[in-house]
């Protein structure tokens, strides 16, 4: 499964593709795409250049979280710097996003929070 991903150009913030064509926040709530199915949504969302930068695909695991080889840089573009817990998601400003990026079995996951 894939998720279309890019970053906002009004606050910069990561942002996922959801259901309804609207960009999300949550990893949890983005559209997932299979096969040519993500190509298409991918092209399709690039024709929204005034909104969002960086657009790419990436692969999310059967626990809907970031898979791949670029789990764990998913997982910190998302939450936010790593040397300074008190900027980005994980400092805590917003309770509704990500607070802690744990490492369980290998593959990153989201604490107390959403992706």
């Amino acid at each position: 499964m894939k998720a279309v991903t890019a970053n906002l150009l009004t606050n910069g913030r990561v942002v996922y593709l959801g259901a309804d064509g609207q960009w999300v926040e949550r990893l949890a709530d983005a559209m997932l795409f299979e096969g040519e199915g993500a190509d298409t949504a991918l092209a399709e969302a690039s024709k929204r250049s005034r909104e969002i930068a960086d657009i790419y695909l990436i692969e999310v695991g059967e626990h809907g979280n970031a898979a791949g080889r670029e789990a764990i840089r998913e997982t910190i573009r998302n939450a936010g710097p790593t040397v300074r817990t008190d900027l980005g998601k994980q400092a805590g400003n917003d309770p509704a996003l990500l607070t802690e990026i744990v490492l369980g079995d290998g593959a990153p996951t989201i604490a107390s929070g959403s992706i």
